[in-house]
């Protein structure tokens, strides 16, 4: 083979390399009506899904709202409205629920909600202080934390609750047995809520 065929064989593959290269770039980013709609449903799901996942992290949380296992009046002016309480496959119990301001003026959260582990405080304010007590199993379950130790929780609210208002909160953690169905809830502030756990 002389040197010229051989550059004539390298350019035009590099040529037909080019072109089929941008025709799939434009197919990739014109796509047709289903295909480009039903991408762009995909990537907003899953943008809301990520958003979601912040939120929790962050504290603005929703929770099922028109389920009330237990309500526990605090001295405050602040009811805790516990929501739900559910067990998961992965060994977990996650408790869901609202502080609820009932009083006339903005109530300042209390340090105290957010435990007093040196490591824990360092993230911020949270709900680290909240705990599970079963019983009959004479047991006391935490908040579980994370690799980095922080707590698996509402985190980063506010530090007040205007009148009216609430906070929603969630926090994880260890499954208690399945023979158990009740366990109690303890939290700064408030008198030991007793609720079912599903």
């Amino acid at each position: 083979m002389t040197t010229r065929y051989v550059r004539n064989v390298r350019r035009t593959g590099a040529t037909a390399l080019l072109v089929a290269t941008l025709a799939f770039s434009a197919t990739a980013c014109g796509g047709n009506g289903d295909g480009g709609a039903q991408g762009k449903g995909e990537s907003s799901s899953a943008a809301s899904s990520s958003a979601e996942k912040e939120k929790s992290a962050s504290g603005d949380t929703t929770s099922e709202t028109s389920t009330v296992l237990a309500t526990v009046k605090g001295g405050m002016g602040i009811d805790m409205v516990v929501h739900t309480a559910k067990r998961d496959q992965g060994g977990f119990l996650t408790l869901t629920g609202e502080f609820k301001n009932t009083s006339g003026s903005r109530v300042v959260t209390p340090v105290e909600w957010s435990g007093s582990e040196e490591s824990v405080l360092a993230t911020g304010p949270s709900l680290a202080a909240m705990t599970l007590v079963d019983s009959q199993a004479k047991k006391r379950y935490y908040v579980l934390r994370d690799t980095d130790d922080r707590p698996l929780t509402t985190t980063s609210y506010d530090s007040g609750i205007d009148a009216g208002k609430s906070l929603p909160f969630f926090a994880q953690f260890p499954a208690p047995a399945q023979t158990t169905t009740e366990v109690s809830v303890e939290f700064p502030g408030f008198s030991a809520a007793s609720i079912e756990i599903s």
